[in-house]
């Protein structure tokens, strides 16, 4: 099993908080092998809210225990931050030290990438060159018996179905504006973030860690933000922060990705 580190940010207050995920659909990938699952956290899915993305508490923000720390190889970093996989279990050749604790081999799930799963956990399981993905128990729960602790599986990315807009919390201070980018459909990962302040050009932003955006450029009045996902669609979300905002709120465009 496991064990992960959380990096958390500063707390946040949120005006919007509920991000309602669907299942993901079509436009997957091929079905990858060689991963495993393992699980971290308690059985009701505590001490996994939070994590290497920046997400904060991911229950309130709306992904619940559908999440996963992901090994570095599949987290790059922070930029595979708010991807989704589909998940299942693979075949096991019993023997007298391998067992098969998966329900169905038919059965799959899928979960957002929200955390890392660093080198040097227990079992060595997220070490490179390994992709892997380490579970809040009750997403492990519903591939594996948790006595097995470990499985392996095949996975495959897919599209983030999400219900509203992109949303934006606004965070940082006047001269230094960091932004936590959330429910972002489609691809889901970002690639590249643009502002624009109300009486400002376009600025690029760069990513500070996992879903945060920051820019060191004072902005005032409304604010405008195109986003670019990991496939290369952009969203434009025009004014999309009203012109009286404050640090802490949460806003949210009208628009998200789709296929």
């Amino acid at each position: 099993m496991a064990v992960t580190s959380s990096m958390k940010v500063g707390a946040l207050m949120v005006v919007v908080l509920m991000v309602i995920g669907l299942p993901s659909g079509t436009n997957a990938q091929r079905w990858k092998g060689g991963a495993h699952i393992t699980f971290y956290g308690s059985p009701n899915g505590g001490g996994t809210q939070a994590g290497a993305c920046g997400y904060q508490n991911t229950y309130k923000l709306g992904y619940g225990s559908m999440t996963a720390a992901l090994s570095s190889p599949l987290f790059r970093g922070g930029s595979a931050c708010g991807a989704c996989y589909q998940i299942r279990c693979a075949p096991v050749r019993r023997t007298r030290t391998a067992r098969n604790w998966c329900y169905s081999y038919a059965r799959t799930i899928t979960i957002t990438a929200t955390n890392l799963c660093p080198p040097g956990s227990t079992g060595g399981w997220c070490n490179p060159p390994r992709a892997h993905f380490d579970l809040p128990m009750p997403a492990f729960l519903t591939l594996a018996r948790r006595e097995g602790g470990v499985a392996p599986v095949y996975y495959r990315k897919v599209r983030c179905a999400k219900r509203g807009g992109i949303r934006f919390t606004i965070g940082g201070n006047p001269w230094f504006l960091m932004v936590l980018i959330h429910n972002v459909g489609g691809a889901g990962d970002m690639r590249s973030v643009r502002v624009k302040g109300q009486y400002t050009n376009w600025y690029p932003m760069y990513r500070n860690w996992g879903a945060l955006w920051t820019v060191r450029t004072k902005l005032s009045g409304a604010l405008s933000f195109a986003v670019t996902t990991s496939n290369g669609r952009t969203v434009v979300a025009r004014n999309v922060v009203g012109k009286w905002w404050k640090f802490g709120q949460t806003w949210e465009a009208r628009t998200n990705f789709r296929y």
